[in-house]
């Protein structure tokens, strides 16, 4: 493995996976202050400080442990899931939805930002390929993050939503799978399966519906 492409591929992606991670978390913690979940608050979590979120495994040392193992090709982390107490929401179950709704959302969001930024690299005649490509990947990232937390299986953003929508009988059904979820999901990601079924289909829609918001802007700097 090339050093110096590592040292790149850092640089690079640092600032987009920092702001990714840390605007989902505290996301998810102001949704669940707001309708009545103070927890996250508390615990110092609905913060744009990246350092309460950052894992030292999940969100450092497991990303750089298999980008060395599989050449770059595969990647992996989580942050510290912000902690929410959802008994205290004042509609447990219908704000269930509105709170992991939220992390996606932030993503979904930031996605977009980069996405007019490189427009507006476009019509400034901005050419500089270091801050093109962190915008790229600032796109990439996002929407990568806010689709694969979609995937409807808990402990998983999607998952909670499930439960969040279905009927009580099948939602305690649903949620009586999250211990072994992420288990299960880390199966389905290493079997092909949520690349194939779940994240590149939705990935280019994801794309599409970014480039159709973006229309407007893409005229006045083309």
């Amino acid at each position: 493995m090339d050093f110096a492409q590592l040292i790149q591929t850092i640089a690079l992606y640092a600032i987009p996976v920092l702001l990714a991670i840390t605007l989902h978390e505290a996301a998810h913690g102001y949704a669940a202050k707001h309708f009545g979940d103070n927890t996250a608050y508390k615990m110092g979590r609905v913060t744009l400080n990246p350092l309460p979120h950052i894992d030292p495994v999940g969100t450092i040392l497991m990303p750089l442990m298999l980008y060395f193992a599989t050449s770059g090709a595969f990647l992996f982390g989580y942050a510290k899931p912000v902690p929410v107490r959802f008994g205290n929401l004042r509609d447990p179950k219908r704000h269930m939805i509105w709170v992991a709704l939220a992390g996606p959302g932030a993503n979904f969001f930031q996605a977009l930002v980069w996405g007019a930024l490189l427009y507006v690299y476009r019509g400034a005649g901005i050419n500089e390929p270091f801050l093109v490509e962190m915008a790229q990947g600032g796109v990439l990232v996002n929407v990568v993050m806010a689709v694969f937390n979609l995937f409807p299986l808990p402990p998983l953003d999607g998952g909670r939503i499930l439960v969040g929508l279905l009927p009580y009988r099948q939602a305690m059904l649903v949620s009586r799978v999250e211990p072994y979820g992420f288990f299960i999901v880390m199966a389905l990601v290493l079997a092909g399966v949520v690349s194939n079924l779940w994240l590149r289909p939705l990935m280019g829609l994801s794309y599409q519906l970014i480039t159709l918001l973006l229309t407007p802007l893409a005229w006045l700097t083309g």
